[in-house]
């Protein structure tokens, strides 16, 4: 079962982050790409956090759901970054949360995709195998670095492959690539992107200037920033789990693409392939 919603109105808040506005529960079930018993899918947008914050229920992704489903507990068995779009999966049930969180931890079982919109050209597919540490010499302290000779190292292993190029002579080379990560480390697309050289297009911490992300928490996404950042929040999209080797029938969960990433596309030429279309 391939399971794509039909269509999505995303709410649009005035600011990111900190100061994002509440979810919309009118809007909430547009973001439902599945649903059954055991689990609900959601595509999540690129302004919102997935666990409950101190804002109320409404201030995050999990607070939201539990208010649509009118239940005390949700086991969220995937999340993402607050400024990354897409595929999130929670389970109702402790058994479904179980098998599914099992499947998401073991290697290989589920097949995860992302898109992402990554600085320059890239010419060609690469795979980065760089372990993976928490970076003790930034100024953010939840910064992750490519890190061969640290033994808290953790093996990370992510697979970039350039879908479509920028056309636009009027603003510098971007490329989007759908992005298979193989092992699930904190921030691995956007460290590895990093490394290899082609960041993660408006990256507020692994980009260029990592104090960008500091000014953002103190006081959001300000007009300077607007400046020196194409798209207010890190392009990076969750666009596909396949769970066909867990469930029966199987299940691939598809979230489309966000009108943020239609626009900064529009506004590149970038083409959006075939299956993206839609």
């Amino acid at each position: 079962m391939n399971t794509t919603p039909s269509s999505q109105q995303e709410s649009n808040p005035e600011e990111f982050g900190e100061t994002a506005g509440l979810v919309d529960m009118a809007v909430f079930p547009q973001w439902i790409i599945f649903e059954d018993d055991d689990l609900l899918v959601l595509n999540k947008p690129g302004w919102l956090v997935c666990h409950p914050s101190k804002n109320g229920p409404l201030s995050s992704l999990v607070g939201a759901a539990r208010e649509y489903l009118g239940a005390d507990i949700l086991h969220l068995v995937s999340r993402l970054d607050r400024e990354t779009s897409g595929v999130v999966v929670l389970a109702k049930n402790k058994s479904a949360a179980s098998a599914a969180q099992k499947a998401v931890d073991g290697k290989g079982c589920v097949k995860k995709k992302y898109i992402a919109l990554l600085e320059g050209e890239l010419e060609g597919t690469i795979t980065i195998s760089q372990p993976l540490a928490d970076d003790k010499k930034s100024l953010v302290a939840i910064k992750t670095c490519c890190a061969i000779q640290k033994p808290s190292a953790k093996s990370a292993l992510t697979i970039f492959n350039p879908v479509s190029i920028s056309q636009s002579p009027d603003f510098p080379a971007a490329t989007l690539a759908e992005v298979e990560i193989i092992t699930g480390r904190k921030h691995q697309i956007r460290a590895h992107a990093q490394w290899m050289g082609h960041c993660v297009v408006a990256d507020k911490i692994y980009g260029h200037d990592e104090t960008l992300y500091l000014d953002f928490i103190d006081n959001g996404f300000t007009p300077d920033m607007a400046k020196v950042l194409p798209m207010k929040r890190q392009a990076l999209h969750a666009y596909s789990m396949d769970f066909s080797k867990v469930f029966s029938p199987s299940h691939v969960f598809v979230a489309p693409l966000p009108a943020d990433f239609k626009e900064f596309m529009a506004s590149r030429e970038i083409p959006i392939p075939d299956f993206l279309k839609g």
